[in-house]
Parts: structure tokens; C-alpha cells; sequence
């Protein structure tokens, strides 16, 4: 059995976003992604093999997809991104260099189940 607290042991030094593995296995992933005002460039598109599912539970974040369509996410909002659905996220937090966005983001293999995902 693995235990922790999805808030504890935020690194001082944010200048690059902290990726952490909480549970991997050939069927599931969930991270814990921290940043701090960082933004996907502006050419390129994450296209995942795996469905990806992220919620927030601290702070906000917005994704923008290839059609142009861009979702804001706030505390507790969740989404789920199919696979090969090309999409970037972009902050749309107002004063983000002092603001810390963490977040969960879980790839899931075929079908999956409802977990949890994090932006702070």
C-alpha cells in the first residue's frame, strides 16, 4: 500500500513544472503535476495515446483544444480528454507568478474509472 497528501512536499523551486507518480501500473497513471504559471508553447498540441481525466482541486486552469474551443476549470471541476484529442493547457490566472496550480491528471488505458486530478 502507497498513502500520501497530495499537498505535502511542494518543491520551493517551481521555476519547472514537478511531475510525481502516485500509481502506475500497464493499465493506469495518475500524477500529481505542480506549476507555477507555466503554459504549453504556443505551437504543438498534447495527442495522447491514452484518455486523459484532470481535476481541480486548488487554484484554476484553462485547456484549449485544436478546434479552438477552450474550457476553464475551476476548484472541483473535472474533465475528461479522449484519446488522440489534441489539446494544450494555457493559464488564465490573473497575477500567475504567484499563484500555484496543482493538479492530477490520470491516462487511462481503454475504458476507465472515475479518479481524481489536481491544479493549484
Amino acid at each position: 500500500m502507497k498513502q500520501g497528501n497530495l499537498f505535502a512536499k511542494i518543491p520551493a523551486d517551481l521555476s519547472r513544472e514537478v511531475f510525481d507518480s502516485l500509481v502506475e501500473s500497464a493499465r493506469v497513471r495518475i500524477e500529481r503535476i505542480i506549476s507555477k504559471g507555466h503554459t504549453s508553447p504556443d505551437s504543438g498540441w498534447y495527442d495522447q495515446d491514452l484518455s486523459e481525466w484532470v481535476v481541480i482541486l486548488r487554484g484554476e486552469a484553462s485547456i484549449t483544444f485544436d478546434n479552438g474551443e477552450t474550457v476553464e476549470l475551476a476548484e472541483g471541476d473535472y474533465i475528461e480528454i479522449p484519446s488522440h484529442k489534441k489539446h494544450k493547457p494555457v493559464s488564465c490566472i490573473k497575477n500567475a507568478s504567484k499563484t500555484t496550480r496543482t493538479h492530477l491528471s490520470t491516462r487511462c488505458a481503454g475504458r476507465h474509472t472515475l479518479v481524481a486530478g489536481v491544479h493549484q
